[in-house]
Parts: C-alpha cells; sequence; structure tokens
C-alpha cells in the first residue's frame, strides 16, 4: 500500500544575508556526497526537507544574490502556521548546518596563493562547509555507509525513509522526511533488518534509543572540542574515525584531522602527491602535509576536496576518479 503523502501547503518566506563572499551553489550542492531521497537541487535552488521540532517541513533555499551581495529567500513549507518563535529557532538552525555566518577572510588570506588551495578558492569563492542533518541524522546515515557500496547504502537509507519516514509534497515536490529521536522506539531489530540493513539494525536500534535517554545536540554543541569528543564516543558504535567526521560535518572544527579512510587516501594521494591511487602514500605522510594548514587544515582540504567533484560534475573527464568510485 503506497505511504499517505502529507501536504505543505502554508508557506512562509524569510530572507538571509550570509557573510561576505557567499557562493549558493557549492554551499547548497556538494557533488560528492551522499545521494538520499530528502532533497532535490538545481542551479541556484535546493528543496530540502526539514524534522524540526515535532514537525516536517519542505524548505526551499533560492539565490537571489551575488558572491560580493549575497541573498537567500527561504521559503517553509509546512501543514499549518508556524510561529514567529518557531520560524526564528530553524533560521538560526539553517544558519548553523550550512555555517552562513562564517568569516572566510583570513583563511584566503593565508591560503590563497597556496599552489593547491589557491585554484580551488578562486574556483569557489564563498562555498562554505555545511551538512544538513542533524547529529542524529548523520549517524543513521553513516550507518547505512558502513561496508556497503554506493548503490547498496542509498538502497538501503530508502528503505529506512519510506517505512519510518513521512513523504510531504511541497512546491510541487514530493520529498521524504526523516523520523525524529525515538520513533524507532518500539521497532526490533528484526523488522530492522527485513529491511535488509543487516547487522546494521543493532547500530540503528542503539543510536535511536541513546538519543531518546537524553542526549541533547544544541547542549553539545557549547562544549569544548574535547568535552564533545568524549560524549560523541559514548555513542554506540562511535569510534575514533567516526568522531572525526562528526567533529567537522556536525560541530564545524577546521582544525582537528586525525583520520584518513583508505578510500581518501587514495584521492588525497593523487590530489596532493600526483601519487597513483594503487601505491598511496601513507596516511601518517598525508596528516604530516595537512599541518600546513594549521587551524584551517579541515577546510582546506575541503576546498580542494570539493573542487575534485565539480570539476567532474560539469563534465571534466577524470579517469583515475572514475576507477576509484564504488557503483
Amino acid at each position: 500500500m503506497a505511504k499517505r503523502v502529507k501536504k505543505l501547503t502554508h508557506k512562509t518566506t524569510v530572507r538571509i544575508k550570509p557573510t561576505v563572499p557567499f557562493a549558493f551553489d557549492p554551499t547548497f550542492h556538494k557533488p560528492g556526497h551522499f545521494t538520499s531521497g530528502d532533497n532535490l537541487w538545481q542551479p541556484g535552488t535546493r528543496w530540502q526537507t526539514w524534522a524540526w521540532k515535532g514537525k516536517c517541513l519542505g524548505l526551499k533555499f533560492e539565490n537571489k544574490g551575488t558572491v560580493a551581495k549575497p541573498l537567500i529567500a527561504l521559503s517553509i513549507f509546512a501543514g499549518k502556521k508556524l510561529s514567529r518563535s518557531f520560524i526564528d529557532s530553524l533560521k538560526k538552525e539553517v544558519e548553523y548546518r550550512y555555517n552562513l555566518n562564517l568569516d572566510l577572510k583570513e583563511f584566503y588570506r593565508r591560503f590563497s596563493k597556496d599552489r593547491l588551495v589557491g585554484p580551488a578558492i578562486k574556483k569557489l569563492r564563498g562555498m562554505r562547509p555545511g551538512h544538513p542533518s542533524s547529529l542524529y541524522e548523520y549517524l543513521i546515515i553513516g550507518i547505512v555507509l558502513q561496508n556497503a557500496s554506493v548503490r547498496r547504502s542509498i538502497q538501503m537509507f530508502q528503505n529506512l525513509l519510506e517505512c519510518y519516514g513521512t513523504l510531504v509534497e511541497f512546491d510541487d515536490k514530493k520529498l521524504w522526511c526523516f523520523w525524529e529521536p525515538g520513533r524507532l522506539k518500539n521497532v526490533n531489530e528484526q523488522e530492522l533488518r527485513a529491511l535488509k540493513v543487516g547487522y546494521r539494525a543493532k547500530s540503528i536500534k542503539k543510536i535511536d534509543e541513546q538519543f531518546i535517554n537524553g542526549l541533547d545536540e544544541e547542549k553539545l554543541r557549547e562544549q569544548d572540542r574535547e568535552t564533545q569528543m568524549q560524549e560523541l564516543l559514548k555513542l554506540y558504535g562511535v569510534g575514533p574515525a567516526t568522531v572525526w567526521y562528526l567533529l567537522f560535518d556536525v560541530f564545524h572544527h577546521w582544525d582537528f584531522f586525525n583520520h584518513v579512510s583508505p578510500w581518501e587516501q587514495k584521492i588525497y594521494s593523487k590530489l596532493f602527491f600526483n601519487q597513483s591511487p594503487e601505491n598511496p602514500v601513507s596516511v601518517k605522510r598525508l596528516l604530516k602535509y595537512f599541518e600546513r594548514y594549521g587551524e584551517y587544515k579541515q577546510l582546506a582540504v575541503h576546498y580542494i576536496w570539493e573542487d575534485l567533484w565539480w570539476r567532474r560534475k560539469k563534465g571534466e573527464k577524470i579517469p583515475w576518479l572514475e576507477k576509484e568510485i564504488r557503483t
């Protein structure tokens, strides 16, 4: 039986002015990111579902400015009229997750002439690192990405969304909205396994339980990095490698870089040392190289990484990269 579509007909539009400079498309679309059924993008516009404070929302981001004079029109679609305080809290959360208030001036001043980062800055000037997911959502996505091909991960995530998410319609688009923590309280592991997530069922269930029991992402953001690390390591299935990704994507630390996955190791070896991915540079050597970017090491590598994927997105043929992409 097809799942009922929830129509979001009440629209509120707010304006957001990011810090200067700001590049809309490379901020709101990351070509190398995991593909899911909760968003759509076309140049100048992004549609995104958003679970916030018990409501499933549809968001439409539109570029109404320039790199030098940025302006975003954010249309919020809901089932009924939203309070001003709710809208203000959502706007603040959007600004946080997409780093819309990030000051890039010092980073650009120091590295615009770097032989590797400089060209990426020139092409992507104003790009922000950012991720639309909450900590809970990010962890669930991370679990389905474990030890699986991209195609299989997408299928697992789609199965979960179709079973526990909400299908919403807004602005003539139908997209899935993520469920909120606690949705899986009465779901057993066997039911999750039936969605073909395999051993990941236990991790998904455990993470949901830990969020029910009081983990507060917003309060955790206010803590120092060491405290954040210790609290994240208490989460089921979260080890040092996962913490590294969380500190960058969810908690916005640009200075912490202590992990490189085997796949990233191959790509970084080609990008930074022009060495064949088949014979990659050691992780130790890569991490030592990244130290030259100081407190901006994560941001610098992010710019080079995104430049690579945007080049591919725009049609450049990169044979060595195609060999590394898992399908």
